[in-house]
């Protein structure tokens, strides 16, 4: 097993998996029975937030305008990210101008030239945990309230 990584070079890698990475599994549950829902989604990562789109009408987007809370999983079970956030409801004409088509250029989705209503979430994390093995559990934290750890 490789040694465990410092707190500084766990979150290097999580920032540039955020950059390079397409797909996260997004974790949401319904309200009233807090029932679970995961589905993979495409997302553009900007820096401080992850720009997500899913259909209006489905499981996912009506669990995340209803609680506005999502957990995020990036990459494989062996280098994973965990991210817990708040969702902001964005419409594609609220969306800042560009966004649209950076989402689409990364992701090789545009859910603009779709029929079906879609709508963008903004997730911003609260929490962010990253490990590879058993010997980084204990230091997996690199963001809490909102504010990254520093080592």
């Amino acid at each position: 097993m490789p040694p465990a990584r410092t707190v500084k070079q766990r979150k290097q890698d999580t920032l540039d998996r955020l950059e390079r990475d397409e797909d996260v599994w997004v974790a949401t549950a319904d309200r009233e029975n807090a029932t679970p829902y995961l589905v993979p989604l495409s997302f553009l990562w900007d820096g401080a937030t992850l720009l997500l789109a899913t259909p209006a009408a489905s499981p996912t987007g009506r669990n995340l305008r209803a609680t506005g809370r999502a957990r995020l999983g990036v990459g494989p079970t062996r280098d994973v990210v965990m991210i817990e956030g708040t969702a902001q409801t964005l419409t594609t004409a609220e969306l800042p101008d560009g966004v649209g088509d950076a989402f689409a250029e990364k992701t090789g989705f545009d859910p603009r030239t779709l029929t079906s209503e879609y709508l963008y979430f903004r997730v911003t994390p609260r929490r962010v945990q990253a490990w590879r093995e058993a010997n980084e559990l204990a230091g997996r934290d690199l963001m809490r309230e909102g504010e990254w750890i520093e080592d």
